[in-house]
């Protein structure tokens, strides 16, 4: 939350700083991320932190769509229209592609510059930037891209390229990276430099294998990027899969732009944006002749000095109210950097995908409270949403499930695809399974019965989830309710454990005499 309410705030800060520093010249910028966190990236889509490194795709075994991307959270001055003068940029940044799943690949990431912090593009071969209508609408869209499917639909030159893109995954140009000595799918940090010098519109690319730059770069072309520069844009990366488990992570990152000059301000030190300050303003350096210095001095001061104090103000006023709101946000207990891979859902989006809660929606009543069948209006999408009590109980309960199973990823355990906050209301979204409950396939479907392969395949696949969840996991969980109205079928009546509301962190969940945050609910057989 504390990241949303950044975002919104950065349009008031940007206008207040214009109003008051109107006659300022542009300014070179620089920054250097050796670790990301929420002061200094808006995530979007299934994008996530961990380990101080970011996830921009769902990390699963199981072959999926997924799309996210992280923007760096202050715009950067490409263009000064004053004088008429667009910025040379460079960028540094290392990066990994992994695969469970060597047969299940595609599709690649980008690194990209474009007009707002809220781009979030389509799947596939769209890379999570782009979509449908992004030529169409001209939105400027500046990225290069690391390509890790042959998609003849976007004119791909291989399953292992890199590639400009202006508006469009139709590359302007590609470079196939095999002969070169780069493998992107090889799992390995592979770090990349892109240079581009806007008084020759000259773009360089090099990538290598560590983290010394290579004498020759794997791709450059002559083009003008000035008549796609607008005068404040945002810089960030991109990633997309579709029906396939591939990871994308950038571990670092450093930025600067150059080529703005400004009169009687060092031109050597940039405006700087650090992990420890977002804004550092360069020296004057008093030169002349020793009878004008102090004059000089002055003026300097004259200008700066407000503008300066009511910058600093700003800046305080703007970091107080980010910071209560994180605060708010960490007492509710739910942080952001929680939930690694589901994503936040919109309280509009889930009433309008169950007909406002209607009751011809409603599959299943537990526990925890009413599930719903939710089909999402744009993408067609079906979900299952769990609905609260708004008990008491209810709400730890929400936390204890999503704290637990979003960290959670095996093939027989319901996936969760995101939650909701909004309303007052305690939301979980899950995949939707078609076949229901065990119970239901077993006793009150009898023109269906489940073969004995089926039910050998649901005995098998829940001692798989269960080894999982006592010996496959960082940290050791207890289900503690398992029966057969917590077990999903799928499509093709694969058992899906669900229902974590009971669960634990702890291998002492099952004792009943040593459970000390609560009396232990579900009966004996059942923990598990």
């Amino acid at each position: 939350m504390g990241s949303h309410v950044r975002s919104s705030l950065f349009p008031l800060f940007l206008l207040l700083t214009s109003l008051l520093s109107t006659q300022a010249p542009a300014k070179n910028t620089s920054f250097d991320f050796t670790s990301f966190s929420f002061l200094n990236l808006t995530l979007l889509g299934d994008s996530y932190l961990r380990n101080r490194s970011v996830g921009l795709t769902r990390e699963t075994i199981v072959p999926s769509s997924s799309s996210g991307t992280a923007i760096c959270n202050l715009p950067i001055q490409f263009y000064d229209p004053r004088e008429n003068i667009s910025a040379s940029f460079s960028t540094k940044f290392s990066f990994s592609i992994t695969n469970p799943n060597p047969e299940s690949y595609g599709d690649g990431l980008t690194f990209f510059m474009s007009p707002g912090n809220g781009t979030l593009g389509s799947t596939g071969g769209y890379l999570g930037l782009f979509n449908s209508i992004s030529a169409i609408n001209n939105v400027s869209i500046i990225s290069i891209e690391f390509d890790t499917r042959l998609d003849a639909g976007f004119n791909d030159s291989s399953d292992n390229h890199v590639g400009f893109d202006i508006n469009s995954p139709i590359s302007v140009k590609a470079e196939d990276l095999s002969p070169h000595g780069i493998e992107l799918k090889s799992g390995n940090l592979i770090t990349a430099w892109i240079d581009y010098h806007n008084d020759e519109s000259m773009l360089k690319i090099w990538l290598g294998n560590s983290s010394d730059k290579p004498e020759n770069p794997v791709m450059f072309m002559k083009y003008d990027l000035s008549k796609h520069f607008l005068e404040y844009m945002y810089v960030g990366f991109s990633a997309a899969t579709e029906g396939s488990t591939e990871v994308h992570t950038i571990e670092g990152w450093s930025f600067q732009t150059f080529g703005f000059t400004t009169p009687n301000l060092s031109s050597h030190v940039p405006y700087n944006m650090s992990d420890s300050s977002w804004s550092k303003i360069p020296t004057i350096p008093v030169t002349g002749p020793q009878g004008s210095s102090h004059k000089k001095l002055s003026l300097s001061l004259a200008i700066i000095g407000p503008v300066a104090l009511s910058t600093a103000f700003v800046m305080f006023v703007w970091i107080s109210v980010t910071k209560w709101m994180e605060l708010k946000a960490s007492k509710e207990g739910l942080k952001s950097d929680l939930l690694k891979g589901p994503r936040k859902f919109r309280y509009r989006e889930l009433s309008s995908a169950t007909r406002g809660f209607h009751r011809s929606r409603i599959v299943g009543n537990g526990a925890f409270g009413m599930v719903y069948k939710a089909v999402h209006p744009g993408s067609g999408i079906t979900y299952a949403v769990k609905r609260s009590k708004q008990a008491q109980q209810s709400q730890k309960e929400f936390i204890a499930e999503l704290s637990i199973i979003a960290c959670l990823r095996h093939k027989n355990l319901v996936q969760l695809e995101g939650w909701c906050t909004e309303k007052d209301e305690l939301l979980l979204v899950y995949e939707f399974m078609p076949n229901g409950s065990l119970d239901k396939a077993l006793y009150c479907r009898p023109e269906s019965m489940l073969k004995w392969s089926q039910r050998y395949n649901v005995a098998t696949g829940i001692a798989s989830v269960l080894t999982y969840l006592h010996q496959g996991c960082e940290q050791q969980v207890i289900h503690r309710d398992i029966k057969t109205s917590n077990i999903m079928l799928d499509a093709n009546f694969n058992p899906r454990l669900g229902d974590f509301g009971l669960a634990r962190l702890h291998p002492e969940a099952c004792n009943e005499k040593g459970s000390s945050d609560s009396q232990l609910r579900g009966r004996a057989h059942s923990c598990a």
